[in-house]
């Protein structure tokens, strides 16, 4: 075991290293919460020394403590400026020879899983994991390729399945968000498989954070439902969906809507929605100031078909925010009945439909059957004990047991 939920470790403190792609330096995004919550977990509460690896504007390592921080130079990606993409990966082989981790946890499916596979290769015994958070080929390669090019598009389709099995069986232990993804790697003969669910900051995200004046700060008129989205603006998030879904409100409903972050899509559809009332608020650096934004609002509102896990769910969730979407993804398992609606995917009429249901409910009670949703299922202590306890013992087992039977296959050959 690496650390027991009393606090104790095994013989010796580990370094694991985090690898990813898809980190933002102004600290929003997911795997960015992510990577915060596990760098406070591991100084916190075990005796490991921790290496993350990410994307920046220039190469750079921080160390502080055991906490080393280190960007490698990448370009932005193009319609998302806050974030970028890592194409050295020659940079990058050499901090993993140089730091020489015991586990490679990676964190995003493009170019760094081999990246971490072929370090493997020089370096035998490092266990590496995966965590397989976003269902790519349906939500990236199935989506883009089925515009640009039709029906034919189902070839990049497979082509990237194909692409997920070949790359995640070299992993020692993969895990998913959710029971959906998890059978589908199971579809493709990847069984060293695990459930992580993710947590939230409870402290930081709470229905006492709400801002009777936020509404009015925004420049946002009515009195009825404020309805709020926070994610790209993109059309992975299919967030032109919730510009369709105002026009399907009746205007006497007094609703209005805020959309927090950036995307591709975000300039065509303010220009799309000047005559609606919806604010685009931009990129919310200011993790204090998108809590207070969430708690201030009435519902949460997402039009994701695709969700692994969904964090900003369940921010809005620890918020006090009921929430309706799409019937896609995770997010029935994130929103049961007594807390949000659930319509089908790209029905922007049901959507509407289920915002004024709620509006029209009982929606204190709901308010406190979110927050105590989260309360009972999601924690980073929770998500932070299972990977160190459970994931890595079990990925380190792995590893040793591969360089065991390589040494024995040698030893064979020899005599």
């Amino acid at each position: 075991m690496l650390m027991t939920h009393g606090g104790g470790c095994d013989r010796r403190p580990l370094l694991v290293c985090d690898l990813t792609q898809s980190y933002s330096t102004t600290g929003g995004g997911g795997i960015s919460t992510y990577l915060r919550e596990k760098r406070d977990y591991v100084l916190g509460h075990t005796p490991h020394h921790l290496l993350q690896i990410v994307p920046g504007d220039a190469d750079r390592v921080s160390v502080n403590g055991r906490h080393i921080f280190a960007e490698v130079a990448a370009d932005p990606v193009r319609g998302s400026p806050n974030y970028r993409f890592i194409l050295r990966v020659a940079a990058v082989r050499r901090l993993l020879a140089e730091y020489q981790p015991d586990i490679i946890e990676s964190l995003c499916p493009w170019v760094l899983p081999w990246t971490a596979i072929r370090h493997r290769r020089a370096f035998p015994a490092t266990a590496l994991v995966a965590g397989y958070r976003t269902d790519f080929p349906n939500a990236h390669v199935d989506r883009v390729a089925g515009a640009l090019f039709g029906p034919m598009g189902k070839l990049f389709y497979w082509l990237s399945l194909g692409y997920a099995e070949i790359t995640y069986r070299e992993f020692d232990r993969v895990y998913t968000l959710g029971d959906e993804a998890r059978e589908t790697l199971r579809r493709r003969g990847i069984t060293r498989t695990d459930v992580l669910p993710l947590g939230v900051d409870t402290q930081l995200f709470h229905p006492t954070r709400r801002d009777s004046n936020y509404r009015s700060s925004i420049g946002l008129p009515g009195s009825g439902p404020l309805l709020i989205y926070a994610g790209r603006i993109d059309n992975e998030k299919r967030a032109d969906r919730l510009v369709a879904m105002m026009r399907q409100l009746p205007q006497d409903l007094g609703a209005a809507l805020v959309m927090i972050g950036d995307g591709k899509l975000k300039a065509s559809l303010q220009n799309d929605a000047a005559d609606l009332p919806i604010a685009f608020t931009g990129f919310e650096t200011d993790r204090s100031s998108l809590a207070k934004a969430l708690a201030s609002a009435d519902l949460y509102v997402s039009a994701m078909a695709d969700e692994t896990f969904g964090i900003s769910i369940i921010e809005a969730q620890a918020s006090g925010l009921p929430v309706v979407g799409v019937a896609g993804g995770a997010m029935p398992a994130r929103v049961p009945t007594e807390i949000g609606r659930l319509g089908p995917v790209d029905d922007v009429a049901t959507m509407a439909a289920n915002v004024m249901h709620l509006w029209q409910g009982d929606l204190a009670a709901m308010r406190v059957s979110a927050r105590a949703h989260v309360e009972r299922h999601f924690s980073w202590q929770r998500t932070f004990e299972q990977l160190f306890d459970g994931i890595y013992p079990q990925a380190l087992a792995c590893a040793a047991a591969r360089v065991e039977a390589k040494s024995s296959r040698r030893m064979a050959a020899i005599g």
